[in-house]
């Protein structure tokens, strides 16, 4: 068996979990809240909201953390790359500390309640380092910036890192932690049903009513709250036009058994490619978890290629043995980096949202969690107003202009190719190509049993033309980052509705 047919196309967080399963809806349920979202964002919120006395209804469309919160590298830290000086610039020194104290205090809860959860929660440094010299005065900015909040920076010497190449020097932020994300989300889970509070797997939102109550509609009943929020991933009723004021990001990992001790500390390096590293041992057999390679969603071509330099430069870097799981996820970054977490739109004031958080969702999803609760039972939170999804700024309102400019040009070019494609090609296993027909463009894939799937490839978000994704098979949205299976089910919003199935011709 060759190293490639060894390897597992998903996370070890998933691989390594089955966890509680919870029944679907069925019929009719009241409470204070629903959550809809049972990624980290949304169990925090129902967690905090549940302890505060608030029943509680989570709506999940798949399992609990079996989405972004099980595909990500789960590092826990405040430090989110070169930030904080960046945000004292654009947002101010009062706001961007108000970043600083919700990301460091959700690091201390999680490492807190890590405690009884079972989640393999460990302290570790972590550090963005420069590629090389010609970044240190940007690395030395940032451990000012840092610092000037209250955070735990510190400037590194290249000697100080623990990583097999040269760099630059580091910021180097103490005491911050990685765990096992799924397991951490799957032991809070287990605490909320009960005393009127339920979870609810398998179980798809289609509608929401804004009224007092809200009615949210799902496949399989209906659930009356005093409050909703939505905290899944991209807000699947965009009630304040989310999909214009974030940009998507895909980003893949690979994770690698390798001769010798792990690097201990986690990374991320200022420059391109960008890589992160870190290590993580599962049943006390340590992998080097080395992810990279981002694009948006839809554009930046093969993936499979991506995956392949990931490959090549664990190799270079260390003595691999094995190349034991490979797997991608899928970010959305508001254009200020800072996430969106508040009321979801500007009319009603029992909706909220908890958006964006640009692959910092760790902290930033308990974080939000937090923020919702204060808004929820008390009206505000200390920490609030640097998150506020009604905020404006000059640089928002600049890239916003710029990336929807961008949006319109895929949508003209991808439409106009497909009106002039040719006849479908011959396709392998694995491959996918859109063609044209009477019926308009078609998505066509063919699987590893040799059977054809054939779908719309219209994306029912805005009619942007899909493109396939040969690393992981499925067909992505280049405009806003929907994506859907080869059978056309939906893995991504915007979209809400799956790709219609079309008729397809053997070729």
């Amino acid at each position: 068996m060759s190293e490639h047919e060894r390897t597992r196309d998903e996370s070890p967080w998933l691989a390594t979990t089955d966890g509680p399963r919870f029944s679907p809806l069925e019929g009719e349920y009241d409470a204070d809240v629903a959550v809809i979202g049972a990624g980290i964002a949304g169990i925090a919120t129902a967690t905090h909201l549940k302890e505060r006395g608030r029943t509680v209804a989570v709506i999940e469309r798949d399992r609990v953390a079996a989405a972004v919160t099980g595909h990500t590298t789960a590092k826990v830290t405040s430090q989110h790359g070169l930030k904080y000086d960046h945000l004292i610039e654009t947002v101010g020194e009062e706001r961007a500390r108000q970043y600083a104290d919700a990301n460091q205090a959700a690091l201390e809860e999680i490492a807190e309640r890590s405690e009884g959860l079972d989640a393999e929660f460990e302290r570790q440094s972590a550090y963005v380092y420069a590629d090389d010299a010609s970044d240190r005065e940007q690395i030395h900015d940032e451990v000012q910036a840092a610092k000037r909040l209250g955070l735990p920076a510190e400037f590194a010497e290249d000697g100080d890192l623990d990583l097999p190449f040269e760099t630059g020097g580091a910021v180097r932020f103490a005491d911050q932690g990685q765990f096992h994300p799924r397991k951490y989300v799957l032991g809070l889970a287990e605490t909320i049903p009960g005393e009127g509070s339920e979870i609810f797997e398998e179980t798809r939102a289609t509608d929401l009513d804004p009224g007092d109550p809200c009615r949210i509609r799902t496949d399989r009943g209906t659930v009356t709250a005093e409050s909703v929020v939505v905290a899944t991933h991209f807000p699947v009723f965009d009630r304040g036009g989310y999909f214009a004021r974030m940009k998507t990001k895909r980003s893949h990992v690979v994770a690698v058994r390798v001769a010798g001790d792990p690097p201990e500390g986690m990374y991320y390096n200022t420059g391109e490619p960008y890589r992160s590293i870190r290590h993580h041992r599962f049943d006390g057999e340590p992998l080097v978890l080395i992810g990279g390679e981002n694009h948006e969603t839809g554009q930046g071509g093969s993936t499979k290629e991506r995956y392949d330099r990931l490959e090549s430069f664990a190799r270079e870097q260390f003595d691999v043995e094995e190349v034991a799981y490979r797997w991608s996820t899928q970010d959305y970054s508001p254009f200020d980096s800072v996430p969106y977490v508040g009321r979801l739109g500007p009319v009603r004031e029992n909706l909220y949202v908890a958006t964006g958080f640009g692959g910092w969702g760790m902290t930033g999803g308990v974080a939000a969690g937090r923020i919702l609760e204060g808004l929820i039972c008390d009206g505000q939170h200390p920490n609030s107003e640097v998150f506020s999804p009604a905020r404006v700024n000059a640089e928002s309102a600049k890239s916003l202009v710029t990336h929807n400019a961008e949006v319109g040009a895929h949508f003209t070019a991808d439409w106009a190719k497909s009106l002039l494609s040719g006849t479908e090609a011959t396709l392998s296993p694995g491959e996918g190509t859109v063609v044209k027909t009477d019926d308009g463009p078609v998505g066509v894939s063919r699987n590893e049993s040799g059977e054809i799937n054939a779908v719309s490839a219209i994306c029912p978000h805005m009619k942007c033309v899909v493109r396939w994704n040969d690393g992981e098979e499925s067909w992505d949205c280049p405009c806003h980052g929907s994506r859907f299976t080869p059978e056309g089910r939906v893995l991504d919003g915007p979209a809400i509705e799956d790709l219609p199935r079309r008729g397809a011709r053997e070729k």
